[in-house]
């Protein structure tokens, strides 16, 4: 198996790894699903963990992955739905407490690279939501955290000063282009910077049906424009971490060892524009 090194500060990889339909494409044919992570983690050094939005994530399931990934792999966890689309004002303190309890052990080990808040379009920039940020912020504040907005009413100075305050990484995304929807950025808030990769599917992003949202695979002359931004976050941050979500067939995996040579070809030219 080939092994893809990265430039330590950045740390490339994809949102999930689990996926049958990587067969061929990116798993070997024939390889067993047990063996999945172990041969991702040969090829990247960072998975973004996202089937913990859907379940309440289990520590010993955290540490299970970490043991079969191996020493170099960092992760990224999705924060619950019930911190971020189903908020229920009674509840989620104690959501927030669990969603601890099951990462602690990760942080332990130095294994946690982020905490991922990805808002729904439906989030506003309005009072009540700013309030409910500002308390979800300060019962994760000694965790490298990112938030990812989805709605353009939150791309604003008071936003991004408040985030470099508590030290809270922005979420820079590559989103088709659409109405109300964030514009790709170079913004860093903190010492983490966060890039996610979700395609450019117009047609399909507002559908029902999310496995035709992601199915999108990005040219290098889509990505281009992506390696001087992140080379210049990483002359303002500690880490970068970039994933790609356009995970159908295999394309977020495709498009990540993309991203990863056009960063190695950049960095052996010198070539950095502000």
């Amino acid at each position: 198996m080939k092994t893809i090194m990265n430039e330590p500060k950045t740390l490339t990889g994809t949102c999930g790894y689990d996926y049958l339909d990587w067969r061929e494409t990116f798993y070997p044919t024939g390889l067993a699903r047990e063996e999945f992570l172990p041969y991702y983690a040969s090829q990247f050094s960072a998975v973004e963990i996202n089937n913990s939005y859907y379940q309440m994530p289990q520590a010993s399931r955290l540490l299970a992955m970490a043991d079969r990934a191996g020493p170099a792999m960092q992760f990224s966890v999705k924060a619950n739905d019930s911190l971020t689309h189903k908020v229920d004002p009674s509840l989620w303190r104690d959501n927030a407490k669990l969603f601890r309890a099951a990462i602690d052990p990760l942080m332990g080990r130095g294994k946690l690279a982020a905490l991922l808040f990805q808002f729904p379009s439906s989030f506003h920039y309005q009072a009540l939501n700013r309030t409910y940020l500002d308390q979800l912020l300060k019962e994760f504040q000694d965790y490298p955290v990112a938030v990812e907005f989805r709605h353009s009413e939150w791309v604003n100075r008071r936003v991004l000063d408040a985030l470099r305050l508590r030290n809270v990484a922005w979420t820079c995304t590559d989103l088709p282009d659409l109405p109300k929807l964030p514009q790709p950025a170079d913004i860093v808030t903190a010492p983490l910077a966060y890039v996610r990769f979700h395609g450019r599917n117009a047609m399909a992003f507002w559908g029902s049906d999310a496995a035709s949202r992601y199915d999108y695979l990005y040219g290098e002359a889509e990505l281009r424009p992506w390696v001087d931004r992140i080379r210049a976050m990483e002359r303002l941050a500690d880490r970068v971490l970039v994933f790609f979500n356009n995970h159908r067939y295999g394309q977020a995996a495709s498009n990540a060892r993309m991203l990863l040579a056009l960063l190695a070809a950049s960095r052996q030219s010198g070539a950095v524009h502000a």
